[in-house]
């Protein structure tokens, strides 16, 4: 099992205890690029659908509805 099947595996599990940074990471493994940080607001998109997330950092833990919008868009295009 890889990197990116653990973060995936760990955010369906728990979707209110993953990590920011856990976030950020399983973002970039399903192929979203960083595009622009302004204050606790991460705004990413995917390198070849037209899919932005917009994610803040909640204290060093991720908003449990974004981890589930990310869920979604891996679920909905195959990611």
């Amino acid at each position: 099992m890889g990197k990116k099947d653990k973060l995936l595996n760990k955010a369906k599990n728990s979707a209110a205890n993953l990590r920011f940074n856990d976030l950020i990471k399983l973002a970039e493994l399903c192929g979203f690029e960083k595009k622009r940080q302004k204050g606790s607001h991460v705004i990413m998109k995917h390198k070849t659908h037209d899919i932005f997330m917009n994610f803040q950092d909640n204290n060093g833990d991720a908003k449990p509805y974004q981890v589930k919008q990310l869920l979604k868009e891996i679920d909905d295009y195959n990611l």
